[in-house]
């Protein structure tokens, strides 16, 4: 992962030499500076356009300090600078923050200080390239175009889903983690009147309670430490389209409040703000839990539950439609071949066989996983089944029994082996299989000398 770079401009060694010690201590890279000349030579010959901060003095022997921090946001206008200042000198670092400053720390600090205002800018940044991420969503092609199916199982999942398309309900999906919920989110949308607007998302489970929230309903100027300016949220940015709100069984207690309130009146209020924004958006929302017992336990709101589950479409997991496991991987296998200009075309009978027969826990997004790793190990055209991680896995352990004359002792070790190896030695679920208690199964272990991994 590539490291945040700050730059520093002062013409104290002091500083220059403490921040730097101090910010590569915190992980940071730091390119250091101590003259105002030398810092614009350095971004005029564009050798800074992977810097993602500037600390600066207000005062520079070379030049004013305020003319370098115009010059500099004429260079990289969106580069958050922090200006350091003398306590005689708080005017100049206030004309500083009306011409564009993020913010300014008072000589001497300490590091608790400017460490904090650091990552209070750098977290505005992030919410400002993951907003602009999101705005990019509405010129990407239907993701319906990648759902591949042979099952009859899907094939009434992917009905319903057009069915419903149409209407202007919102919908909850549920299925297991890598089914494809945000793939029928968006075939939702681009089947729908609201197809011509935007189709945003938002996984709710990644974002703290402080950025979710900015997320979906933005902020005005002075909100927080940090919001210099306004900022919209995907509420507003989704008006009239549709919203995907991922992972919704993770969204805390009082931002499903919020949410409610947004769903029954249609409208919501900014963070910092008293005036309320109408707005027309669909929800679609997913999760791989059971919300009706998350209702139950108190960890989900109930009226916000129903407001979404007015459509509820079920995902099957993979391992309930395997007649899509080769065309899926087929497709797979393209897409990845053709990244890696590779000419890899095929799978081998056994690892079809091989992919067919495993479990997936995983789902899609594991199938995916295991295509693109076969296709880096492949020596040929084929994906052959030793290309396949869960070659060794699925591999019996047990020798093959002699079908001549057999004991039913060892017909029961063999078919209790077999049962461990299959369940991957899950010893609860291999005696339900059996038909047995787990004490009885216990006994068997011992009694046959069977061995498990952990022996």
């Amino acid at each position: 992962m590539t490291k945040t770079t700050i730059l520093i401009c002062d013409d104290e060694e002091g500083i220059l030499k403490y921040l730097r010690k101090l910010l590569i201590s915190q992980g940071f890279d730091v390119e250091t500076f101590d003259r105002g000349a030398a810092l614009l030579a350095y971004l005029e010959n564009g050798k800074a356009a992977h810097a993602d901060l500037l600390i600066q003095d207000v005062r520079m022997p070379d030049m004013d300090g305020i003319e370098v921090l115009q010059r500099v946001k004429k260079l990289r206008p969106a580069l958050p600078v922090i200006i350091m200042t003398a306590f005689g000198t708080i005017d100049s670092a206030v004309d500083a923050i009306k011409l564009g400053a993020y913010d300014y720390v008072t000589k001497p600090f300490p590091k608790e200080k400017i460490l904090g205002v650091l990552e209070n800018a750098l977290e505005r940044e992030l919410l400002i390239k993951e907003n602009q991420v999101l705005k990019e969503e509405l010129g990407k092609p239907s993701p319906s175009d990648t759902i591949i199916f042979k099952s009859d199982r899907f094939r009434e999942v992917y009905e319903l889903t057009l069915q419903v398309a149409a209407s202007s309900a919102n919908i909850l999906i549920q299925g297991e983690s890598g089914t494809g919920k945000e793939l029928i989110a968006g075939a939702v949308h681009h089947n729908s009147l609201r197809k011509t607007r935007r189709f945003l998302s938002i996984n709710c489970a990644a974002l703290s309670d402080t950025l979710l929230e900015s997320q979906l309903f933005g902020h005005v100027r002075g909100a927080f430490t940090g919001a210099v300016t306004a900022q919209k949220g995907l509420l507003e940015e989704a008006d009239s389209g549709t919203l995907f709100m991922d992972e919704i069984g993770d969204m805390s207690l009082p931002i499903q409040a919020k949410l409610l309130r947004v769903i029954q009146e249609r409208d919501f209020i900014p963070v910092g703000s008293t005036r309320s924004k109408t707005v027309d958006i669909r929800f679609v929302a997913a999760t791989n839990k059971d919300l009706e017992k998350e209702v139950k336990e108190g960890r989900f709101r109930e009226d916000l539950f129903y407001r979404l589950n007015v459509i509820t479409i079920h995902l099957p997991p993979l391992r309930d439609r395997k007649e899509d496991i080769e065309p899926i991987a087929g497709h797979f296998l393209k897409k990845y071949a053709q990244r890696m200009k590779k000419e890899v075309s095929c799978f081998s009978p056994e690892a079809l066989t091989l992919m067919i027969d495993y479990n997936w826990p995983g789902n899609i997004r594991e199938l995916e996983n295991v295509i693109e790793r076969a296709v880096i190990l492949a020596r040929g055209p084929a994906i052959s089944a030793e290309n396949l991680p869960m070659w060794k896995k699925e591999a019996d352990p047990v020798q093959p029994m002699d079908d001549r004359f057999v004991s039913l002792e060892n017909v029961e070790r063999e078919h209790i082996q077999r049962t461990l190896a299959k369940t991957g030695f899950h010893k609860s679920k291999s005696a339900e299989i059996l038909g047995i208690s787990r004490k009885t199964l216990d006994r068997k272990i011992v009694e046959y000398g069977l061995k498990t991994p952990v022996e």
